[in-house]
């Protein structure tokens, strides 16, 4: 499954609702989305403060992962 795939079936997802709620749902799913990455980072501190003190070469990772979602919360968020 693409991306490209996963933006259609939120689209899809979506057009179920009338366009006045449509912001405040994309709103929604980015801070479920967010909550649940804390919750995992949470329950997993010690893993990640271990990756970045070992892995020096991870900063380029974690910096790619951060832009993948910030776009993804943008895409959320525009919804037109």
């Amino acid at each position: 499954m693409s991306l490209a795939d996963i933006q259609n079936l939120y689209l899809e997802f979506l057009k179920n609702f009338p366009a006045s709620l449509q912001p405040i749902i994309s709103i929604g799913l980015a801070v479920l989305i967010v909550y649940s990455i804390f919750k995992v980072i949470k329950k997993d501190w010690i893993f990640l403060i271990a990756l970045i003190i070992l892995l020096p070469g991870s900063k380029p990772i974690l910096q790619s992962i951060w832009q993948g979602i910030v776009v993804i919360v943008k895409f959320l968020l525009n919804t037109k």
